[in-house]
């Protein structure tokens, strides 16, 4: 679970499935952050991924790391690239999804494209060589803001959905969603995990 550890950092390999931070209720305490800090009770949260998303989870081991973590988080200082399944064939080899998103409200916790009062996104995004079911398309992301299932919805507007995404494609179910974190970049520090699926 554990892929890097120094005085500063550790990173884990979140699996799919296993939420992030703790969540509302007894039965949401299982999650990657509680499981870390049984062996590293100093172990502080520096950002999070969906519950269904595997890959890069970042701690930090001292107040000042986690405090210069969020400065780098906001100001788009960390790289942060994906892999992803999609269905279908994108007719591009790639570019940039620039949609602004919110809250759908009545329908939390997604979220929607919403031009008049969305928060700006952006979400560039490639092919990717490797291997792919029939009817589907590989992709690396490199999501260039932060927001809520932005990858999921950037890609649901393309018109190519991610594989096994229970939310908001919950007509084709897979055995899980068909993302994956692979690389974090922080000034003085690129980490990667390589993608399961």
């Amino acid at each position: 679970m554990i892929v890097h550890r120094d005085e500063r950092w550790i990173a884990v390999d979140k699996p799919a499935g296993l939420l992030s931070v703790p969540g509302r209720g007894p039965d949401k305490q299982d999650c990657a952050w509680s499981r870390l800090r049984s062996l590293h009770p100093e172990a502080l949260v520096v950002h999070r991924l969906d519950q269904p998303t595997s890959g890069l989870l970042l701690f930090a081991r001292t107040p000042e790391a986690q405090r210069q973590a969020g400065q780098w988080f906001e100001t788009r200082q960390v790289g942060k690239r994906y892999q992803a399944l999609v269905w279908g064939r994108p007719t591009a080899e790639g570019g940039l999804i620039d949609l602004p998103l919110a809250a759908d409200w009545p329908n939390r916790p997604r979220q929607q494209v919403d031009l008049q009062h969305g928060r700006p996104s952006q979400t560039r995004w490639g092919r990717q060589a490797g291997p792919c079911p029939a009817g589907c398309t590989r992709l690396w992301l490199e999501p260039l803001s932060g927001r809520a299932h932005q990858l999921r919805v950037h890609l649901l507007a393309l018109g190519h959905p991610i594989v096994g995404d229970a939310l908001y494609d919950p007509a084709r179910p897979a055995e899980r969603l068909m993302l994956h974190a692979e690389r974090l970049q922080l000034p003085g520090l690129t980490l990667e995990c390589p993608c399961p699926f």
